[in-house]
């Protein structure tokens, strides 16, 4: 098995393994379990997120507001 680098950037804390004799379909219930998972945080704290991402990624301007002026865009 291949030593997994998370997203996080974290390189120490608690070790969680995931065996590997699942069946298949043991695989793919946890799946379906993060994906739901993700989803209801994503429905809950998307504005917040999106504002959080907006500011580390450094960009500017109003989730809130819709674009008024596609024309005016530099591409």
């Amino acid at each position: 098995m291949k030593n997994h680098h998370p997203s996080s950037g974290l390189t120490f804390g608690l070790e969680f393994l995931v065996s590997d004799n699942w069946t298949p379909e043991q695989a793919w219930a946890v799946m379906e379990l993060l994906d739901d998972l993700r989803d209801r945080i994503w429905s809950h704290y998307r504005l917040p997120i999106q504002e959080f991402l907006s500011e580390e990624r450094g960009m500017v301007g109003d989730l809130h507001e819709p674009l008024s002026n596609l024309e005016d865009l530099d591409f």
